[in-house]
């Protein structure tokens, strides 16, 4: 099983394909499973799903996402990236292989499954929208799902840990975009002009201190600017500026204190700048929160049991694991299926190394099994 994950692995990092434009791993997705017992079912746009038929009343669903990432790769490897400017630099190639692999150890056990399974590959998660098709095209309705689990390999941990954490454990996010529109002037006669790049600063200034002063300690928030662009000209006043940021909190109270805290920092700088402001929010994606009956459930599939009813292999040996005792500020719309039927994600360790999203992202491919095993832990005993 190693040797075919680290295949699969290296053969899907050579091809990073971005947001819903991904035919080339698609059609390895779909030559890898055309030769197992599945129906292949596309879904939305690029979307793929891989429904296994054990003739079971219910069924187990377990997903992978299948996008790259804008960046152009700095390792020096034989499976490098071929596609110039992109990268699998979040391990989405790896959450692939694993699926690939679980897929392969389901059709050696057809006869022997507890739960039919529905594998799905999901397109633009980095960029949303991906998971929402999966779920506007019915697949868990057509194929009766009743709960669904994910992975997400994670630098840092131990390698092969498996965290996890019951209730909130990803963050909801948004896309923050705020214009700022003044009047540009010559800096020789800013007195005729209503300089948006002031504004923009200070906009940002009464937001920090706003967003400080608006909650007690140990509420789980996150407002942050990470961009912001303003003027033509070293001896011209801005006329409009653009700042570029993100919200993120677990709890839809704090989420929409955090947007008046917004709105009322917009309406001071317009009186006090005569700029006028606009704030937008996109990309909203809501807070991963594992279902508590269902988290309780895999906790105990994973710490160890006898092997009765286990498939051929396994002994019942505990696997690694971390209760996280605290959320995470990172986004996943994994989130979107747990709207839909009970959830359950978790982060794989991969040891110490390159952090995602970095250009020199890699990791020892022998963690990936440690994936195969606990789906089919799961799929078992979850």
């Amino acid at each position: 099983m190693s040797n075919r994950l680290t295949e699969h692995r290296r053969k899907l990092h050579r091809i990073p394909e971005l947001d819903f434009d991904l035919p080339e791993t698609r059609a390895y997705l779909e030559e890898v499973l055309s030769e197992l017992p599945c129906e292949i079912v596309p879904a939305g746009r690029t979307g793929l799903c891989a429904y296994f038929d054990a003739g079971m009343p219910d069924t187990t669903a377990f997903r992978s996402d299948m996008d790259a990432l804008p960046i152009a790769e700095a390792n020096d490897c034989d499976y490098a990236s071929t596609h110039p400017g992109k990268m699998h630099a979040c391990g989405h190639d790896g959450h692939m292989a694993v699926l690939l692999g679980f897929a392969e150890e389901i059709s050696r056990r057809m006869g022997a499954l507890p739960h039919n399974v529905l594998l799905i590959f999901q397109a633009a998660e980095e960029t949303m929208g991906g998971a929402q098709e999966i779920c506007d095209a019915g697949m868990f309705e057509r194929y009766k799902v009743s709960k669904v689990f994910g992975l997400h390999l994670w630098p840092g941990y131990d390698k092969g840990a498996i965290v996890c954490r019951s209730g909130a454990f990803m963050a909801e996010a948004c896309i923050l975009r705020v214009d700022l529109f003044g009047k540009s002037v010559h800096a020789a006669a800013a007195e005729k002009g209503v300089d948006a790049l002031l504004a923009g600063a200070r906009f940002v200034t009464e937001v920090y201190e706003a967003e400080r002063a608006g909650f007690p300690d140990g509420v789980f928030r996150l407002l942050k600017f990470g961009m912001f662009e303003s003027g033509t000209a070293t001896n011209v006043l801005s006329g409009h500026s653009v700042l570029h940021g993100t919200m993120r909190s677990f709890e839809e109270a704090v989420h929409e204190r955090m947007q008046e805290i917004l709105h009322a920092a917009a309406s001071k700088i317009e009186r006090e700048s005569g700029c006028r402001v606009k704030i937008e929010f996109t990309g909203c994606c809501p807070a991963v929160r594992n279902d508590p009956a269902l988290f309780d459930g895999f906790r105990d599939a994973l710490c160890g049991c006898d092997s009765k009813g286990l498939p051929d292999g396994d002994a019942g040996e505990a696997f690694t694991f971390i209760e996280a005792d605290k959320p995470t500020m990172t986004s996943e719309d994994f989130s979107v299926y747990q709207q839909r039927v009970p959830g359950v994600f978790f982060h794989l360790g991969l040891g110490r190394n390159a952090p995602l999203h970095s250009d020199r992202f890699d990791f020892d491919e022998s963690v990936l099994a440690v994936g195969v095993k606990a789906f089919l832990r799961l799929l078992y005993k979850g």
